[in-house]
């Protein structure tokens, strides 16, 4: 462990990365959520904010009395410092930060952290060891490498946009940060893997995470089809390309319910469930992308009996049968369904400004050292004593920086 580190009691034990170090210097929503998984898994994440108004996710979303909702998810379990660091001071002591760090991530336009002297060459000399993880909108090579990049921009350039919304309709954007919180999740994935060659190489490296990148690998399908068929996927709405029925299905009390045969079993039993067996003996049945061209066809059966039944009558008969089917959540629904309840996918966390906050637990479970979300995200600058301190500032000088507009 390392020396000087901070002490955090935690009620379910340390974590499986309690022994790592990690330096937040990104802003809003892709490298904030990588951070946020490293530190629910134990690692002693501190969040580097600027002195003047913080991390933009402070303000970005809904607010109550004052204090930003996003913000306390994303900032879950950080330690927040201030810290100006395009000041000459400012870098000074990041660099004392980050010489005992394990990980840094950042999120400034390429170069940026080079020019304050904060880049990988500087920051690794004193720490060879440093994995140092870029997140920015278009890589740090190439063309668009200086160019501001956001999530809006990622989700049109992948392709997802396109593939997105009514055939008869336009290309639809989501309406959430899709291309953000993909490549966060993709980001801690890249952090650990560099955390892993490090066991072995004992030194560190660079990880390089764009956000236009991240989309491509969920849409996967639409590039080797282009490659090799020379087809460009289009809208289907709620429909699938490659199997039928599939789709979304309006209830008797007026609850959407979703439905897929993603496999040859499950469209047998569905199709037999729904009062036609007959179309089982059609030749085009049995293969998957024969039936998603009679989607027309099958939806028509499968939606006439879904009318005709309540949204409970429908998931109970397809579950009796073995066919998946789901009804449309909101948030009440997530909130009060038991399986959601039996895997502990909704934290409750005690904030100090709002009270108990439920929000997105870690989205997975590990047996021997579980994750734990062990505060919400703190007021800006809350813990600058107790992380300055370890490196040697004290009162007196905190005060004069605080003075300075460094911290």
């Amino acid at each position: 462990m390392h020396e000087g580190w901070l002490t955090v009691t935690q009620e379910r034990g340390p974590g499986s990365l309690a022994d790592l170090r990690v330096l937040d210097a990104s802003n809003l929503i892709a490298g904030p959520l990588a951070t946020m998984l490293l530190a629910d898994l134990g690692a002693e994440v501190v969040k580097v904010e600027h002195p003047n108004g913080g991390d933009s996710l402070r303000t970005h979303g809904g607010q109550k009395d004052g204090h930003g909702l996003w913000w306390k998810v994303l900032a879950r379990g950080k330690y927040s410092v201030t810290l100006d660091l395009s000041n000459t001071e400012g870098q000074e002591i990041f660099r004392r930060l980050a010489a005992d760090a394990d990980v840094v991530v950042e999120n400034f336009r390429p170069g940026t952290m080079a020019r304050w002297g904060l880049g990988y060459s500087a920051l690794s000399a004193s720490n060879p060891g440093l994995v140092m993880a870029h997140v920015s909108g278009f890589g740090q090579t190439g063309p668009l490498a200086t160019q501001p990049g956001f999530g809006t921009l990622a989700e049109s350039m992948s392709g997802f946009a396109q593939r997105n919304g009514a055939p008869d309709g336009p290309p639809m954007l989501p309406p959430f940060g899709l291309a953000d919180t993909v490549t966060g999740m993709t980001t801690a994935f890249a952090i650990m893997s560099a955390l892993w060659a490090r066991r072995s190489t004992q030194t560190g490296q660079e990880v390089d995470v764009s956000i236009i990148e991240p989309l491509l690998t969920v849409l996967e399908p639409q590039l080797i089809e282009y490659d090799q068929l020379g087809t460009v996927m289009s809208r289907l709405g709620n429909r699938s390309p490659v199997n039928a029925p599939r789709n979304m299905y309006l209830s008797q009390d007026g609850r959407w319910v979703a439905i897929s045969t993603s496999t040859q079993s499950t469209a047998d039993r569905l199709l037999t469930l729904v009062g036609h067996p007959e179309l089982l003996d059609e030749p085009w049945f049995h293969n998957a992308h024969q039936r998603a061209e009679h989607a027309d066809e099958l939806d028509a059966v499968v939606g006439e009996w879904v009318r005709a039944r309540k949204h409970t009558e429908v998931l109970a008969a397809c579950r009796e049968v073995g066919a998946p089917a789901a009804v449309v959540f909101t948030v009440p629904d997530i909130l009060a369904d038991p399986q959601y309840a039996a895997i502990g996918a909704v934290a409750t966390v005690e904030d100090s400004d709002l009270g108990p906050l439920r929000m997105a637990n870690t989205p997975f479970r590990l047996s021997a050292t579980p994750p734990h979300i062990r505060w919400s995200g703190p007021d800006l600058g809350a813990h600058n004593e107790q992380v300055y301190e370890r490196i040697g500032i004290g009162a007196d000088e905190l005060a004069k920086l605080r003075a300075e507009g460094v911290v």
